[in-house]
């Protein structure tokens, strides 16, 4: 955010939990929102950046023309849900450019974000939160509308590969989330010691 260039633009890939996080990462988002327009949320499907062991997100956003604006940049954030009900990726069934193609037709050809799109509503995959409406959810990014009625991504999973890659993905969140708890708790040493330990 900060290397952007004024009207400057950017796409970041970011783990859910930056989407949620309280304190500093809430403080975070609104500093992200007051600076930038964020425009578009794609939520990645599961099993993408297995290794990371997360959930992903791509955030599209425009860094502010003013050096620094006192009110938000950001009036309305439109999120594409391309997670709920989408097959299980892995080596066996990797991501293809032709996957994204309805998201590339909903977000329209401009690059900023201003092309006029059209929410489609709680049964549809693309739709448009306005700042106000986030704010009420004290700065909560993490807004799903769709059920997801699939298995569990690792069910469709077949290659020895992809289903160890899945087990240590959710190993490497569990062991972010203690280390997220015990910052929050003050970095207790022995707590820290103790998972440092587990990790290795």
């Amino acid at each position: 955010m900060r290397a952007l260039k004024l009207g400057g633009r950017a796409a970041i890939v970011v783990p859910d939990n930056v989407l949620f996080d309280d304190g500093k990462g809430r403080q975070l988002r609104q500093r992200l929102m007051n600076w930038c327009d964020l425009h578009t949320i794609l939520r990645l499907p599961t099993g993408i950046f297995y290794a990371q062991g997360v959930k992903t997100n791509v955030l599209f956003l425009t860094r502010s023309k003013e050096e620094a604006p006192a009110t938000d940049a950001t009036q309305a954030v439109w999120i594409y849900d391309m997670r709920s009900g989408a097959p299980a990726y892995g080596k066996t069934n990797p991501l293809k450019l032709s996957d994204f193609g309805d998201f590339v037709r909903a977000f329209g050809d401009d690059a900023y974000g201003h092309a006029k799109r059209k929410d489609r509503g709680e049964q549809g995959r693309f739709r448009r939160f306005t700042r106000d409406a986030i704010a009420a959810r004290g700065d909560n990014l993490d807004i799903t509308w769709l059920k997801d009625t699939s298995d569990s991504a690792e069910e469709g999973l077949e290659a020895p590969e992809d289903i160890a890659a899945a087990i240590e993905g959710h190993l490497s969140a569990a062991l972010e989330e203690i280390r997220a708890l015990v910052e929050e708790l003050g970095n207790e040493t022995g707590i820290r010691d103790a998972i440092e330990e587990a990790a290795e």
